[in-house]
């Protein structure tokens, strides 16, 4: 190429151009920055919130971190507050002389029973034990439940098995009790559920039985 005919290049402003942009690109970061360095809205804490610490923690059957129980409270990245609240519950319950305390399991947050009162839950669980009842139990309660008054011929035909040892035991465990007796010959004894048949399944009433369709197969 002739050297004729190359434009000439101002060197003078290409170096004030690119000083421009440099300063632009600049700015823009800083904008950038500015943007991100914008305070997080303050997180607003109840009055209570040691109570409803205590209530979460206690309703939930498994640890939970701090950072969940803020979350579930409604007051997410609160964790900080809510292990100051564990930290005076504690010494609330130490002061009062309570038989837990909150402490932690596997990195998160557990109400458990002092190790002094391990001979209650001992006897608690061997009760639970004693009173759990077998398929056959439980299949010919919920015939007597569903069914009441029923004879125990009428279970029997339902079952397609013996059935007057499990009425027993129901009857043993003032699950089932005797109703009447149906107006048929030989009288048979007419079977129904007990008050403590509710109470034990958490009933108001037999109203609050669940649809049959909404069982599963035991």
């Amino acid at each position: 190429m002739d050297e004729a005919n190359t434009p000439a290049v101002d060197e003078e402003n290409l170096v004030e151009d690119s000083a421009q942009a440099v300063e632009t690109v600049d700015e823009v970061e800083e904008q950038v920055v500015e943007s991100t360095d914008e305070p997080a809205a303050p997180i607003v804490l109840p009055e209570d919130l040691d109570a409803r610490v205590e209530a979460a923690l206690i309703t939930c059957e498994r640890p939970m971190t701090a950072a969940r129980v803020a979350e579930a409270l409604g007051a997410a990245g609160a964790g900080k507050a809510v292990e100051e609240s564990i930290d005076a519950l504690n010494t609330e319950y130490a002061r009062t002389g309570r038989s837990f305390r909150i402490e932690k399991v596997a990195g998160a947050w557990q109400v458990v029973t002092l190790s002094k009162y391990a001979d209650v839950l001992d006897g608690l669980k061997r009760a639970k034990q004693d009173n759990r009842l077998s398929a056959s139990q439980l299949e010919t309660l919920a015939i007597v439940a569903y069914k009441q008054p029923i004879v125990r011929a009428q279970v029997e035909a339902i079952r397609g098995s013996a059935s007057g040892e499990v009425l027993r035991l129901l009857m043993d465990r003032h699950l089932v009790k005797v109703v009447g007796r149906a107006e048929e010959i030989g009288r048979p004894m007419l079977y129904g559920t007990t008050k403590q048949f509710l109470e034990v399944f958490g009933l108001g009433t037999l109203k609050d039985l669940p649809e049959a369709d909404e069982l599963k197969p035991i």
